[in-house]
């Protein structure tokens, strides 16, 4: 594989990173993935502005987003896919083994990789996990490289023979998935945690909010036992219905509403691969 290393195209069994990275050592970086069609981002412009918003939030230099699009446009080139991933990570570049961050740090690291990936079902399954986000948190909103807790309760789910693992927020409110937006659909009304509960600002949240009313509500995490549908939004599963959560079975997922969506989305993101709604929040 060909990647992009700082400044320059390498292979990536060649390339170099300080085992001083403190993206290494402590998670001290933020990252975006990118769905591509056909060698063509989709909405990088609102996954450069997020992660812009990140960097600053966890008080990193903000990201060069020229640079970081030539590296995309690079990577594209030199590994196609027809439907590929993104990967665009930013660290803090070399620092001491501790949390403390250099007194005059020196340059962050930028890598971007691209790799290939098989479309998703149209419903997969979820659990949900005893463990909570913190709302209140420091990194609560901010897509870091500190995902350690997403790893673990991945496992989780994959033992469970589900894709996803479900989080409530500290206040037992529904919040998010590792690495998706949940949405539920009760008696038609289409509703997602807002971004007070500690979710992500997803980019595919906000253009199924944008483009479907969704209204954001607080949930009580209970409500996956009850809503008529249910169904994830990310980067990889644009929007996908869930037909099992914990030991329920949602029948007929997806269900007309999801369905509608699903189709939707697939149109609209297709005439336009880099849409510029208002992002949520």
């Amino acid at each position: 594989m060909r990647i992009w290393l700082n400044d320059t195209m390498t292979d990536a069994d060649q390339a170099s990173v300080s085992a001083l990275d403190h993206g290494l050592t402590v998670g001290d970086g933020v990252f975006e993935a990118v769905k591509t069609v056909e060698g063509v981002p989709f909405a990088l412009t609102l996954h450069l502005e997020r992660m812009r918003r990140s960097a600053a939030g966890l008080g990193l230099p903000v990201p060069d987003t020229d640079l970081v699009r030539r590296a995309c446009d690079a990577v594209i080139d030199a590994e196609p896919h027809p439907l590929g991933r993104l990967r665009i990570t930013f660290t803090a570049g070399r620092g001491p083994l501790g949390s403390m961050r250099s007194a005059a740090p020196g340059a962050p690291t930028l890598v971007v990789a691209h790799e290939g990936y098989e479309p998703r079902p149209d419903t997969t399954a979820a659990i949900t996990v005893p463990w909570t986000r913190n709302e209140r948190g420091a990194l609560a909103g901010l897509k870091t490289t500190s995902y350690a807790e997403n790893v673990l309760a991945l496992a989780r789910a994959r033992e469970a023979g589900a894709s996803e693992a479900i989080f409530p927020n500290t206040a037992g409110l529904l919040c998010e998935g590792t690495g998706s937006n949940v949405f539920v659909v009760v008696g038609g009304d289409i509703l997602t945690p807002p971004l007070s509960s500690g979710c992500l600002a997803g980019i595919t949240r906000a253009l199924v909010v944008a483009w479907s009313g969704a209204r954001e509500v607080d949930l009580p995490l209970e409500v996956l036992r009850e809503a008529d549908e249910i169904f994830l939004t990310s980067t990889t599963r644009d929007v996908q219905a869930l037909h099992r959560v914990d030991d329920r079975e949602v029948s007929d997922a997806p269900g007309p509403v999801t369905a509608r969506l699903m189709s939707e989305f697939t149109e609209r993101s297709s005439a336009d691969r880099d849409p510029r709604p208002a992002m949520v929040g």
